[in-house]
């Protein structure tokens, strides 16, 4: 009946009494503090392009007559896209094949004058020096050929580029002319963007310059308009097709351009990727779950730790760890290898509470 009493004493008043008996001790699962060299995992931001963009621009000037293409038409490598009035260079074309059949007579006739003044000079029919005049007028005769013959090519050539082809499979994305301009070589008339291969230009900050090759693994995602978040959770696996060594003063990053597959993608499309970032040097890596945090953010661990009185006692200790990682964690300071690091049971411990570790 006493002892009934002090306990309901104790349990009015709060007090304990000084002989009170050792919990038992509270079971738990312990994990080593290892040192590896873990694998960072970096988020970036980028944009997708096209491998192949180009501003279109005819090569010679005219009067655009002919538009066979709109913004968002599809064409194919060699489809004609424009073109200009030809209407000049078709009588400039006629001229010149005139001018070179002219040159062929001419060229013939003295083929024939010389052929005769030669046949006569055997017979001293003729003076040497009118032959010798002959053979040059025949020489001049071939080169005004060789001229026209040139000519007739050039207006040819010329005739042919006021037709604008594609010089590869794409969509039209901007019209910058229509019919009835005059357009001059170098004004813009329609921007054509490849479908095919697409890059992605990411910019890394420069202290993970040193930290990234050709080799290190990137995962790009497409990034939702609504939530920011990628609709795949498995993303796409890029290859890092260059990194650019000129940095952004301004910004303190890198150029990381990356190959990605087309399929369903499309060029100006922000995109976020993951670098798999090997650490360079091993580290203490804890499990995430023996991570407590506080409201402040604080990051502390309970260790299972030996007391000479008491055997395995718990032990809460403060860490450091580095922001941003996945399973395990990189601990920056308030570990060493070997501490033993509880895992399961940590909920409801409390500084100096006896622990089993379960096998």
């Amino acid at each position: 009946m006493l002892l009934r009493a002090l306990r309901s004493t104790w349990l009015v008043t709060g007090l304990l009494p000084c002989f009170v008996l050792a919990a038992d001790p509270v079971p738990v699962s312990v994990a080593p503090v290892e040192m590896q060299q873990p694998v960072r995992e970096l988020l970036i931001n980028g944009t997708l392009a096209a491998d192949q963009a180009s501003r279109l621009s005819p090569s010679v000037s005219g009067l655009v007559s002919r538009l066979h293409v709109d913004i968002g038409s599809r064409v194919e490598s060699g489809d004609v896209l424009l073109e200009l009035d030809p209407e000049l260079n078709r009588l400039a074309l006629q001229q010149a094949r005139a001018t070179f059949k002219q040159q062929q007579t001419t060229l013939a006739d003295l083929e024939r004058q010389l052929a005769e003044a030669s046949s006569l000079i055997a017979k001293r029919s003729i003076a040497a020096s009118e032959v010798r005049s002959l053979e040059a007028q025949v020489e001049a005769g071939k080169a005004a050929l060789a001229a026209s013959q040139a000519d007739v090519g050039r207006q040819q050539a010329l005739l042919a580029r006021h037709t604008l082809k594609a010089p590869f499979s794409g969509v039209i994305s901007g019209k910058l002319t229509e019919v009835g301009e005059w357009v001059t070589p170098g004004t813009p008339v329609l921007d054509l963007v490849g479908t095919g291969q697409l890059h992605a230009d990411f910019a890394v900050p420069q202290r993970y310059y040193s930290q990234i090759s050709s080799k290190t693994a990137l995962t790009v995602r497409q990034e939702n308009a609504l939530s920011g978040l990628s609709d795949d959770a498995d993303g796409i696996v890029a290859s890092i097709a260059a990194i650019v060594p000129v940095s952004d003063p301004s910004a303190r990053t890198f150029t990381l351009r990356a190959s990605v597959d087309a399929e369903g993608l499309t060029p100006g499309m922000a995109v976020f990727g993951t670098l798999a970032i090997q650490s360079q040097q091993a580290e203490p890596v804890v499990p995430r779950d023996a991570l407590l945090r506080d409201v402040q953010g604080n990051v502390s661990v309970w260790l299972a730790v030996e007391d000479e009185e008491h055997g395995l006692v718990a032990q809460r200790r403060a860490i450091k760890v580095r922001p941003g990682q996945s399973d395990p964690v990189i601990v920056t300071d308030g570990l060493r290898q070997g501490d033993q690091v509880v895992i399961r049971g940590n909920e409801s411990l409390r500084e100096g509470d006896a622990v089993l570790v379960a096998q």
